[in-house]
């Protein structure tokens, strides 16, 4: 397939609400939505054989230059959840992108939206950077919002 074109599947993935992710009032904490996306994304790339291990390799990582989450539902622990991720936007050679997770309970109710801009970095050079044809390979396959656009 051309990484360019897109694939229209979708990536979800179950989450687990533990104790220690709630507050005093006894729902979800605000920070534990950040952690879900991460969880998400990296599942996403290590499913596309970019592990952790390989960007170490590779000397690259993402950089992310603004999260957003916006809450639309209360989350409580005896809930079940799906996130999942779509691009939004990239570059042709997704050296900057942006990405959207939505997380939903039960029943397709959309709890919250987490929306993040990022880039890929040299780890060596500290210094942001044109990604591998690794990191090419994995974003050219991820899910695309149906409003994707290039940034040219």
């Amino acid at each position: 397939m051309d990484p360019l074109s897109g694939n229209m599947n979708q990536f979800k993935k179950k989450l687990q609400i533990r104790w220690a992710d709630l507050d005093p009032n006894g729902h979800v904490r605000h920070s534990v939505y950040y952690d879900w996306g991460a969880y998400c994304r990296i599942a996403f790339l290590t499913a596309n054989d970019l592990s952790p291990s390989q960007m170490m390799e590779l000397q690259v990582g993402p950089v992310i230059f603004r999260e957003e989450c916006v809450f639309k539902k209360e989350v409580r622990q005896e809930e079940e959840l799906l996130i999942d991720l779509e691009l939004v936007q990239a570059r042709r050679n997704f050296s900057r992108w942006t990405v959207r997770h939505s997380i939903c309970k039960e029943g397709g109710v959309l709890a919250a939206v987490i929306t993040l801009d990022g880039a890929w970095i040299d780890t060596v050079k500290r210094k942001l950077t044109t990604p591998p044809v690794q990191v090419f390979d994995a974003y050219g396959v991820m899910p695309k919002s149906a409003a994707f656009e290039w940034l040219d």
